[in-house]
């Protein structure tokens, strides 16, 4: 079993395959040799059942409970006025990282960095701020934040889980050991504060300064559209700048039509009213980024027409053909809306800027619209003659943001009940997921397509694998080692070891295989030692979660790594500092918390 453990590591540090197919061939492996210890149930079936855990199945919920709050546009409710605009890296990093950290805490690690990755992305280019000096610190604030409650990450989870059915000493394991809500926050909240403190005091230093992958904007298609400012919306009464239209990326503001006035060359003063008209010009991308802007939507009054309720509609690209019906006319004379049932947000039209109002436009063969419409307007349309090319905006559905209000009580329902009420972590994911898409917070669609189902099988399969290191007797083969190195030393020597084993898996297979693999080596060390065994599960969940030092060590540190520009070396760099900060407080304060040797 150890050999088949390390034949995986070495697969997975050479990239050799994915982690799910390298996993599930472990996995696979084990069945086939029978790796497991002869009881009453088959090897296939035990590994079957580890499908069935609890945490695993509530990390599967969360996906839908966080998909929720990503399409309402909630978090961004929260994050812009928290984010600001500050003027150094320290103050950005500073202030990113807490708001990151807080939110990890109760939101799953990997949609809160798919969300803010384009927020920061944005962020960098407003404030000038190389991108490689906040995408590491924004996973390290994901990774650090998790573990400073019981919901934070899949880890805790998956350990409750094992928590809930393994035995220690001849007895059930959660009967010495009780993780509720806020237990790890005892050791998490001071390890987020240490790990957020390094980075901010030493990042400047330890990472590099690049401009990450970022689109070139130079030869993309250009569209000049109008914005209306919605009366009485969260934008009207500021200015451009703090509206976040200042220096948007791939467009500008060409000017405000205010009343029967036109205001050219818009300064970042000028303060935002009711109805004005804001013309743009710029790609596709930024009109997307715009519609999603609360209080501003599309200034033609066609897109309040359209039959579609405008959270299902989708932003499609249209290119005009020389048999369209109507070339030579206008928008307007056309009847567009009326005969397609979409509306035009804009035109592109071979470079040229056309500051005409839409309705106005007279079409021409070759022209690309920019259409509001029905999802199904591509199958409707795409072998007809009136149109050359018809495409989707990828990520164009529009923010349901008159239900942020409502996906964020159900956030802050599910965290109380979990917090103060007698119900399982699962029920309670079941209900606010439930809930999301009752409300109309997600199409049941919408939430099926959120379960990142690559992610559940990798966990699963860690578990098959972990499980089996338990019953095959190599966890307590592994466990014997680390006793009879460091026995000696004394127990704080032990969980030291303990931690490190967890650091050092989990660079190699990720936090969930380090845990799976690492728990039942700490709970057979803890019956050993004849120590209380909530130290070793404690210093199991921080060592597991303390995934810094390689970007292969994390998902979140992989989603980053493009964006941010980095190689390989620049993880190590800082990574490994901060894995000696996270071990050092987990070693000092655990023992403190919970005492090895209960009396």
């Amino acid at each position: 079993m150890l050999g088949l453990v390390a034949l995986m590591a070495v697969a997975l540090v050479r990239n050799i395959a994915g982690p799910d197919t390298i996993l599930v061939g472990g996995m696979t492996v084990t069945m086939t040799l029978g790796l497991f210890s002869p009881d009453k149930f088959p090897s296939a079936t035990r590994c079957v059942a580890e499908f069935g855990n609890e945490g695993l199945i509530t990390i599967g919920v969360l996906f839908v409970v966080a998909e929720g709050l990503s399409r309402t546009g909630a978090m961004s409710r929260v994050m812009q006025p928290l984010l600001g605009l500050p003027q150094t890296v320290r103050g950005a990093q500073a202030r990113m990282m807490l708001l990151v950290c807080t939110l990890s805490a109760f939101l799953n690690n990997t949609p809160i960095v798919a969300i803010f990755i384009p927020v920061v992305r944005d962020w960098c280019s407003k404030t000038g701020i190389a991108p490689s000096k906040l995408f590491i610190p924004l996973s390290y604030a994901a990774i650090l934040g998790g573990s400073c409650t019981l919901i934070g990450t899949s880890i805790n989870l998956i350990v409750m889980g094992m928590v809930e059915t393994s035995q220690f000493n001849g007895a059930a394991l959660n009967d010495s050991v009780s993780i509720g809500m806020f237990t790890i926050s005892w050791i998490g909240i001071p390890a987020a504060i240490a790990g957020i403190g390094l980075v901010v005091l030493l990042s400047n230093r330890l990472l590099p300064t690049r401009g990450g992958a970022r689109r070139d904007f130079a030869d993309a298609r250009r569209y000049t559209v109008e914005m209306l400012v919605v009366p009485g919306s969260a934008i009207a009464g500021k200015t451009i700048e703090q509206a976040g239209l200042r220096n948007l990326p791939g467009a500008y503001l060409v000017e405000v039509e205010r009343d029967d006035e036109t205001i050219p060359a818009v300064g970042p003063e000028q303060v935002l009213h009711d109805h004005d008209r804001l013309i743009f010009a710029g790609v596709v991308e930024t009109v997307v980024e715009l519609q999603k802007i609360r209080g501003l939507v599309p200034a033609t009054d066609q897109v309040f027409k359209l039959s579609e309720p405008r959270p299902n509609r989708r932003l499609i690209e249209a290119v005009v053909s020389p048999s369209c019906p109507m070339v030579g006319q206008t928008i307007r004379e056309g009847r567009f809306r009326t005969v397609y049932d979409a509306a035009v947000i804009a035109v592109h039209r071979n470079g040229e800027q056309l500051m005409k109002k839409i309705g106005d436009i007279e079409l021409q063969a070759g022209d690309t619209l920019l259409l509001e419409t029905h999802p199904q307007f591509i199958r409707r349309h795409r072998n007809r003659r009136d149109f050359l090319l018809v495409s989707t905006v990828e990520g164009s559905q529009p923010i349901r943001s008159e239900r942020a209000i409502t996906a964020l009580l159900i956030m802050v329902a599910f965290v109380l009940a979990i917090t103060f009420l007698d119900i399982k972590v699962v029920h309670a994911a079941l209900l606010a997921a439930g809930l999301m898409v009752l409300t109309n917070c997600l199409r049941p669609a919408e939430a099926r397509e959120s379960i990142d189902w690559r992610v559940l099988v990798v966990i699963g399969a860690a578990l098959v694998i972990g499980r089996a290191l338990e019953t095959s007797g190599a966890a307590m083969g592994v466990a014997g080692t680390v006793l009879s190195v460091l026995e000696p030393i004394g127990a704080h020597a032990v969980l030291c070891g303990i931690v490190a084993l967890g650091m050092i898996f989990g660079s190699l297979i990720g936090p969930v295989g380090s845990a799976a693999l690492v728990f039942p080596i700490s709970v057979a060390t803890a019956s050993q030692l004849g120590s209380a065994p909530m130290p070793f599960v404690i210093g199991t969940m921080m060592a597991a979660a303390a995934s810094f030092a390689t970007p292969i060590a994390y998902q979140t540190n992989l989603m980053v790594y493009g964006a941010g520009g980095y190689r390989f070396n620049d993880y190590l760099r800082i990574g490994v500092l901060m894995n000696v900060t996270i071990g050092a407080v987990t070693v000092i304060l655990t023992p403190l918390v919970w005492p090895f040797h209960v009396s």
